[in-house]
């Protein structure tokens, strides 16, 4: 996209500079978006490493480490905090020391937003030092591995970068078999239509608070989005505060999201949204349901609310079977 020359009559310079650079900001924003829905990105959590030898346990974390400070600078890669992949895999005490089976991975992609988990192992052999990453997908199950080797002596830093720019390299080569398709809105409605058609479908109403990095927000992207697809399936939606029909099924829970990284002109945030669906009468739990999803946008709060809006599609997705039980 080409920008546009500012005539300027009457010799006002001052203000054709500001028109001009303006027009210039414009142009470098829409460049921006349109990379940004072009190109993919990959949310990514690195494990620590794990080795057999005690001498080596330490080395485990740094080369963990290293790999998400190199992957966190390539283009088109978010990668978790480790801190905040600590918390998630202390509360549910999960063990990722030893093999990750799929079920696990896409535990931990649903609580952390994760779609691609790199772990792997580090070990000698006779006088080399040996890498090995495992790069498994939270969301297909596919596991591809890269290695690298280095003397016992020398610098193990250099090896894990090196085994990071691997790790980057197989991830973009293999995206296709890491990430899985996504069903447009369109055919989900389609496909879940032809599913519940015949079923007494239940008023429903959704509440579900938003904050955004603590603050309370007016508009909630979560509560919109689950109720446009409720609505789009069929579903009565009321407000139960000025509605005088009460609701079947109560929705309700919160949704929180925070800045993770900026890039650019980029911005990524991370959002999570937590539910519950009760049946009104009888207080009966339908579902409960969580999930973390990680966005970019050109602004900080738009992409929090793409990250909210995704994780909201996902939880509600799974949920509509479970609206209809008796």
């Amino acid at each position: 996209m080409k920008s546009s020359r500012v005539s300027c009559p009457d010799n006002r310079m001052v203000a054709c500079a500001v028109i001009a650079a303006i027009a210039l900001i414009a142009v470098d924003r829409v460049q921006a978006r349109e990379a940004a829905a072009k190109d993919p990105f990959y949310a990514v959590a690195v494990l620590d490493f794990e080795s057999s030898d005690k001498g080596l346990a330490s080395l485990g974390s740094q080369i963990g480490g290293v790999l998400t400070t190199v992957l966190s600078n390539e283009d088109h890669f978010i990668t978790v905090e480790r801190q905040q992949l600590d918390k998630v895999l202390s509360e549910q005490e999960f063990s990722l020391s030893g093999a990750v089976k799929p079920d696990t991975a896409a535990k931990v992609g649903q609580l952390t937003g994760a779609r691609i988990l790199v772990t792997g192992s580090v070990f000698t052999v006779d006088n080399e030092l040996l890498m090995v990453a495992k790069i498994i997908s939270t969301e297909t199950g596919r596991v591809f591995s890269e290695s690298v080797r280095t003397g016992v002596k020398d610098s193990p830093v250099d090896a894990a970068v090196s085994l990071a720019r691997k790790v980057a390299a197989a991830i973009r080569k293999n995206a296709n078999e890491l990430l899985a398709k996504t069903e447009s809105r369109e055919d989900f409605i389609g496909r879940m239509k032809e599913s519940i058609a015949g079923n007494r479908l239940p008023v429903v109403s959704v509440r579900i608070r938003e904050r955004h990095n603590g603050r309370e927000v007016l508009d909630p992207a979560a509560q919109t989005e689950i109720t446009m697809i409720l609505q789009q399936l069929g579903f009565t939606i009321v407000d139960p505060e000025i509605a005088k029909a009460k609701p079947d099924v109560e929705i309700v829970g919160e949704a929180f999201s925070e800045l993770g990284t900026r890039r650019g002109s980029l911005y990524s945030c991370r959002g999570r949204v937590e539910i519950t669906a009760r049946r009104r009468t009888t207080g009966t739990l339908l579902a409960a349901d969580r999930q973390t999803e990680v966005a970019i946008d050109l602004g900080e709060q738009m992409a929090g609310k793409a990250a909210l809006q995704a994780a909201a599609a996902t939880i509600v997705r799974r949920i509509v079977p479970n609206l209809l039980s008796e």
